[in-house]
């Protein structure tokens, strides 16, 4: 059986549960509370990160390389596009949300309202959740800029970008933290790649000590 180590709201395992499950590969899913440093975690990625994925024989950490390897060995469907331009694109996005996005909103919003709890290191930081709240803004804007000329974010057909915003996204939404009144568009884009049978175990996620809100799960939120 294929293991994915991860923990529900990290949005890196989040964007690697969405690959799998979109190009239906199952995985047994195993929660990791990785800043503990299990010595048996940090055996499997001594980065001290997740997601680790373990298939056929392989230990990979990494979760954008752990999706180009998905997208290499599993072609069907297809989240990166055939076009070298297109590509990029995507690509370029990617790393957009798993870089910028995240230390700017998901790390100050997320990290700042529920990891400091789970991990017991304190209150938080009201200057960080402020940032992280004007921050939010400036992002979406710049998606409803992109999903005003594109049907999803990197193009016509829908890529692993998309999974790598929603993956952010769905994360601050389990704490309320998404104002979709600001962005039709992006509301509308995220109704529709929330609706996919890939997101399921995403919108099933419960993380103890902080309950979902009730429009998490809801289609027509």
């Amino acid at each position: 059986m294929n293991r994915l180590y991860h923990f529900p709201l990290s949005p890196f395992s989040r964007k690697v549960r969405l690959s799998l499950a979109e190009k239906k590969v199952e995985v047994e899913l195993v929660e990791e509370r990785y800043w503990e440093k299990d010595s048996d975690f940090l055996r499997r990625n001594p980065a001290g990160k997740v997601p680790i994925l373990k298939m056929g024989g392989l230990t990979m950490a990494d979760s954008t390389a752990i999706c180009e390897f998905l997208e290499e060995k599993h072609p069907t469907p297809a989240l990166l596009p055939k076009a070298a331009e297109q590509r990029y694109e995507a690509r370029r996005l990617v790393g957009w949300f798993d870089d910028k996005f995240y230390h700017e909103v998901t790390s100050k919003l997320v990290g700042e309202r529920v990891f400091r709890k789970v991990m017991g290191t304190g209150y938080p930081d009201s200057a960080n959740v402020k940032s992280g709240a004007k921050a939010i803004r400036f992002h979406l804007d710049y998606m409803t800029t992109l999903l005003d000329e594109r049907r999803w974010l990197a193009g016509n057909e829908m890529t692993l970008a998309d999974f790598a915003a929603a993956a952010q996204l769905s994360c601050l939404d389990y704490i309320s933290d998404v104002d979709w009144n600001r962005s039709e568009v992006v509301k509308d884009w995220y109704a529709k790649i929330k609706s996919r049978p890939a997101f399921r175990t995403i919108l099933a996620d419960q993380v103890p000590g902080f309950p979902q809100p009730r429009h998490y799960a809801d289609l027509d939120f």
